[in-house]
């Protein structure tokens, strides 16, 4: 740190497609707490990542509309300044075939149906395989909503269309529709440096629907053990995580997604995760 300053990059993207929340609220904390703290555009080309002491990444959500690009920022950016979370985290977390991994654990996660890109795939096969008849088809790298669509029960021929069209050009999930969303919601477990700060729910969201979310809830005892279970050896050194959970036919708890990337943490729901952020940071300015 040159002249005892402490300059944190925020990472972000050129363009929002919607409103975050967190955003001035952790650069306004990290101000206070005598950081200099901006927000920067990780494809910008003409940011100098080196005279910064430490960036965050936050809301870098357009990077599955290019993930080489942006996997080649993060290595860059890494050897160039500490980047949180790690470069090799989030080079494992930008596709969804970690969940694969998580399940290998033995952590239960969402039924997932896989089809790579160019690969020949009937709709018929996926719903048998998963034993579902309302499926969800998404991207296996993505954000948000992006090319997120739900298909019930006589829509076969919808769904396979919407199938071949996204398969044609970058790997798929066929997973079945979980109904405990339509009551119980997706759980969100925040997860700050270290400990699991809160929760939220969230209703279902496919393409261009807004996202609803509550206020904080306080994470159940089982919520807490599962998210340990899920986060596992990489928990260790991370600055932020979000554990989205939902609820199977049979109460059990599965694993919907690990986001190691560029979360939405709902500071505004739980001030004390924003000052335990905040103090995370700085620590790792120290």
């Amino acid at each position: 740190m040159v002249g005892g300053s402490r300059r944190v990059g925020l990472v972000t993207c050129a363009a929002l497609l919607e409103r975050d929340l967190d955003r001035e609220l952790l650069r306004r904390a990290l101000v206070e707490a005598g950081v200099e703290a901006r927000w920067l555009v990780w494809s910008d080309a003409g940011v100098d990542w080196a005279s910064w002491d430490l960036c965050v990444v936050r809301s870098t959500w357009d990077y599955y509309r290019a993930p080489e690009a942006f996997l080649a920022w993060v290595a860059r950016a890494g050897s160039l300044t500490r980047l949180f979370n790690d470069p090799g985290i989030i080079a494992w977390n930008a596709h969804k075939g970690y969940l694969k991994e998580i399940e290998a654990m033995g952590v239960p996660t969402v039924p997932t149906f896989w089809v790579q890109a160019g690969q020949e795939a009937r709709i018929e096969a996926a719903a048998s395989a998963l034993g579902a008849e309302a499926l969800v088809i998404k991207p296996a790298v993505s954000a948000g909503s992006f090319q997120t669509r739900r298909f019930g029960p006589g829509e076969a021929a919808e769904a396979q269309a919407f199938l071949t069209a996204l398969s044609a050009e970058r790997d798929v999930m066929v997973q079945p529709y979980m109904a405990s969303v339509d009551g119980h919601g997706e759980r969100c477990l925040i997860w700050i440096d270290g400990k699991l700060t809160h929760a939220i729910r969230k209703t279902p969201r496919f393409s261009n629907d807004d996202e609803r979310v509550s206020e904080a809830i306080e994470p159940t005892p089982q919520e807490r053990a599962f998210a340990s279970a899920a986060l596992g050896e990489v928990a260790e050194g991370l600055l932020y995580a979000r554990v989205d959970t939902v609820l199977d036919d049979t109460g059990q708890l599965r694993l919907a997604e690990l986001e190691l990337i560029e979360p939405s943490l709902f500071l505004r729901q739980h001030p004390e995760a924003l000052d335990r952020l905040v103090a995370g940071i700085v620590r790792r300015l120290a």
